[in-house]
């Protein structure tokens, strides 16, 4: 889980789409770790009736892939299909009222019962099973409850035939657009977000052992949280899968050591002014904030309508700002996205070439001394207060464009000037 290569794989994933008023692009890459440990969702159109209904999420794997891999081809089914989602559980009787207020009356519903009854119907839209809101989020804990279970039955199963125990975990961050609502599904420490009106309007929260709640429920199961990990060991305090911290006797299965009971936030939607989603691996939020990758992502929007090329940018400039860690992301738009200007292009391409002229001068001014590495290209350029650099992104968001024109003003570099292996030695 903690090894890493001598240099990172750079080859990413890429996947795009649209549909229901919605685009979508994403992109992982492995990075430095030596096992490539995410999955990713994405889907246009839900099951059972939900064709305006859209799922897209993130899974974070860790000590293997198995659990992030199931998950990503059923946790979207165990939600959609199981009762509590679809309105069809068996209720317990309402209790009827002892006494009758003075205010309300025998027959007919108040005014406010019959107002917020129109507003639940009117919700519903023009399919009568659409779920309701409550709905939606039991029967996404629901869904998240039930497939861990199942695959603690495949992992029992499997060990009883004399198979390995998978001991892989995976946190999960999943936002599922409905034509009225975007519902934030959270299990872990990856992170969404939603941008509104140009700023940061709502964000998961990180699930860590030191949370006082999180650290509560691990002690009440008999544990400890130490260096800021589970018992020592695993930094997540929620996830799917982990078994091995899912086994106290007399504890149900959101009170052990590590639970896989997401945290559900619906939203409703703003239509002019909702603008993207972002879902993202804690690869990415290592080492770029909320506000700071929100400001990158609007910067990129207004110069590229290209959804996967944002998402590579993202990872590249996380890559090349220090994580060492798989990184995954997918950028939802909606139409209030921001759209692509010709000022900001052609601030882009003044940048670009700004850059590319700075790196020859370098070059030049240590032509006696021989060709200076890719470092100190960088911290070079890293000391000075140049313009209109990608807001979040700064400097490292712009290393392609540097290493071009270093590479084709040093054709002959070998191994031991390998502007790769030095940036990463040196510089992050």
């Amino acid at each position: 889980m903690g090894a890493f290569l001598d240099k990172p794989k750079m080859e990413k994933q890429n996947a795009r789409g649209d549909g229901n008023g919605l685009r979508y692009g994403l992109s992982s890459m492995q990075g430095w770790r030596v096992e490539m440990e995410d999955a990713h969702t994405a889907v246009i159109g839900l099951p059972h009736g939900l064709s305006p209904w859209s799922f897209f999420a993130v899974y974070d794997g860790h000590a293997g892939s198995q659990v992030a891999r199931y998950c990503c081809e059923h946790l979207l089914e165990h939600i959609t299909s199981n009762p509590d989602f679809q309105g069809t559980a068996e209720l317990p009787p309402e209790p009827q009222p002892q006494q009758q207020s003075d205010n309300a009356s025998s027959g007919e519903p108040s005014k406010e019962e019959q107002e917020q009854e129109q507003e639940e119907e009117a919700s519903a839209g023009e399919a009568g099973d659409v779920p309701s809101v409550d709905q939606v989020k039991m029967g996404i804990r629901t869904g998240f409850l039930q497939i861990d279970e199942h695959m603690r039955q495949i992992s029992e199963n499997r060990k009883g035939g004399g198979g390995a125990t998978d001991r892989s975990g995976s946190t999960a961050v999943c936002a599922m657009v409905s034509p009225t609502h975007v519902y934030f599904i959270n299990c872990g420490d990856s992170r969404g977000l939603l941008s509104r009106a140009g700023d940061v309007h709502f964000f998961t929260q990180d699930h860590k052992p030191s949370n006082p709640a999180e650290k509560e429920r691990i002690q009440n199961a008999g544990g400890s949280v130490m260096i800021q990990r589970v018992n020592g060991s695993l930094a997540v305090s929620r996830a799917l899968g982990d078994f091995d911290y899912k086994c106290v006797h007399g504890k149900g299965p959101t009170e052990q050591l590590v639970s896989p009971e997401p945290e559900v936030c619906a939203i409703e939607r703003s239509v002019p002014h909702d603008e993207f989603i972002v879902l993202a691996c804690d690869g990415i939020w290592d080492v770029m904030a909320n506000e700071e990758l929100c400001n990158f992502v609007r910067s990129r929007l207004e110069v590229t309508d290209d959804l996967e090329r944002v998402c590579n940018e993202i990872v590249d400039t996380c890559l090349y700002k220090g994580s060492r860690d798989n990184m995954s992301v997918v950028l939802v738009t909606f139409e209030g996205a921001p759209k692509v200007t010709a000022e900001a292009v052609k601030r882009e391409q003044e940048l670009d070439k700004y850059l590319e002229s700075r790196v020859e001068e370098i070059l030049k001014q240590n032509g006696e001394e021989g060709v200076p590495d890719m470092v100190h290209v960088m911290r070079t350029l890293a000391s000075e207060n140049i313009p209109n650099l990608p807001p979040g992104g700064e400097l490292a968001s712009k290393r392609s464009v540097i290493e071009a024109v270093y590479n084709k003003l040093n054709p002959f570099r070998n191994e031991d000037t390998d502007p790769d292996i030095l940036f990463f030695r040196g510089f992050s």
